[in-house]
């Protein structure tokens, strides 16, 4: 079986030479791209499992490669700058990157990260639910079939599972907007309390972040069980999750 590909997009030589030698001692196929144009050169060669993407690049910056590959590439995406900020790592989170670090990397910490995200996709990727015909499927089934089906989230694992079986892995910000809903028993959580769960911030009536996490998260569960998602929009409120949900580890 061939090694990953892991691309290291970074413009800094010693670091990205750094990077890809402790990382092909690992046992991946690892390459290196000093921008986005040496990356895209790579990607239209061969498939990459995970890109590690510096923010601070040049022509091109980190955040605007995300937000294509995530468009239009299944790989696995870790972004590495030297900024710090919340603000920053928000934005990457909201593109769509599976993890954030931050210079100076710890090249174990990159190593635990990349075989975590690759284990994720890997589940990902065999997640191939077959639908149940409407009347016995057990996303449709209410209480005149007994106790209604439930949804799980599982907190460990970043996932959350429909009860026909349909498994979703769950980014950070996914994560937290769902383990928030499911704390709010099928009431809605209002926008306020969205933003604070996800940002630590009170809500600004003009920032669309939100939404744009509702819109991914509502588009990938959909994708996965083939119907409507349970996630819901209450006017003038906020967002709901209007199914039953359980949370493994919880009460």
């Amino acid at each position: 079986m061939a090694a990953p590909t892991i691309v290291v997009v970074e413009d800094e030589n010693s670091l990205r030479s750094d990077m890809i030698e402790y990382l092909a001692n690992c046992g991946f196929d690892a390459v290196g791209a000093r921008n986005g144009i040496e990356l895209d050169r790579i990607l239209g060669e061969r498939t990459a499992s995970v890109v590690i993407l510096d923010v601070n690049l040049p022509d091109e910056d980190g955040f605007k490669i995300a937000a294509r590959l995530r468009d239009t590439q299944g790989a696995g995406i870790i972004m590495v700058t030297a900024r710090s900020s919340t603000v920053d790592r928000v934005v990457g989170l909201e593109i769509g990157a599976d993890a954030y670090l931050v210079k100076p990397v710890e090249l174990r910490e990159l190593e635990a990260q990349v075989k975590s995200l690759l284990r994720r996709l890997s589940e990902r990727a065999a997640e191939t639910p077959s639908p149940l015909p409407p009347a016995a499927s057990a996303e449709t089934q209410g209480a005149d079939g007994g106790d209604e089906a439930r949804w799980t989230l599982d907190p460990t694992e970043w996932s959350l599972t429909s009860p026909a079986g349909a498994r979703i892995s769950l980014t950070s910000m996914e994560m937290k907007l769902t383990s928030l809903l499911a704390g709010q028993a099928r009431k809605p959580a209002t926008r306020d309390q969205i933003s604070q769960a996800l940002y630590s911030r009170r809500w600004n009536p003009e920032d669309r972040s939100i939404d744009t996490v509702v819109g991914r998260l509502r588009h990938k569960v959909e994708g996965a069980i083939g119907g409507t998602a349970p996630l819901k929009s209450v006017h003038g409120v906020g967002y709901v999750f209007s199914a039953p949900i359980r949370v493994l580890g919880g009460p």
